[in-house]
């Protein structure tokens, strides 16, 4: 296959880049900063320059064009405001699957959040709950989009403990954390597992081996 991610340089993006190039997918990660392509020609992908917060439909549309399948695993990050949550987790999401539409690639996944919801109130954190609405609202509008097959990928608190390759993935998990090489893990899943698509997914570590857990998430 070959695979384009948005948001190439983000630590969970070049923890599937490494594990769709060793399979010998071709994968190419869009950056904003020049200086960010040597680690992805490291982690076996094609740097592609374009800021997804500036760049046209038509723009992307061009990069995603002959692809089989596209990801999105961007995001503003920490020490970003709220106005960047809304241009990055919301906007260049909308922007991504707008363009994915375009270049006539179905296959869409999401790395979005556990709690993510366009009404999720501030509570103590107004920044925290920007992003949740931001990932919310970005969610629905690719639900929305009939000629995508998308699924989306909602894991609970991120760590960098190494993967264990077993996982709870299903509609409703309950809260818990995951580490970033298994949520790299299920995307590549994901991929594999068509019968996924239009499917909102909640991910944390567990029990089931990855591949029986994409699987089990077909089924329903």
């Amino acid at each position: 296959m070959r695979i384009v991610i948005a948001g190439g340089h983000g630590q969970i993006a070049r923890r599937l880049e490494r594990l769709l190039s060793a399979r010998g997918d071709a994968v190419a990660g869009i950056v904003r900063k020049p200086e960010q392509a040597a680690d992805l020609v490291a982690a076996g992908a094609e740097p592609v320059l374009c800021d997804l917060e500036a760049a046209t439909v038509d723009e992307v549309a061009g990069i995603l064009r002959g692809a089989d399948a596209a990801v999105f695993a961007a995001g503003a990050g920490p020490g970003s405001g709220v106005a960047r949550k809304d241009t990055v987790d919301r906007g260049a999401c909308a922007l991504f699957a707008e363009a994915a539409e375009a270049a006539g690639v179905r296959r869409f996944l999401v790395v979005s959040s556990m709690g993510a919801d366009a009404d999720a109130p501030d509570g103590a954190d107004p920044v925290f709950g920007a992003y949740l609405r931001a990932k919310g609202a970005a969610d629905d509008d690719v639900r929305a989009r009939a000629r995508l097959a998308w699924t989306i990928l909602r894991p609970g608190a991120l760590t960098d403990e190494p993967g264990t390759g077993r996982v709870a993935l299903a509609e409703r998990t309950g809260r818990g954390s995951v580490p970033r090489d298994d949520v790299a893990a299920v995307l590549v899943a994901l991929l594999d597992e068509p019968g996924t698509a239009g499917r909102t997914l909640e991910l944390i570590g567990g029990t089931v081996p990855v591949a029986e857990a994409a699987r089990q998430a077909a089924v329903g």
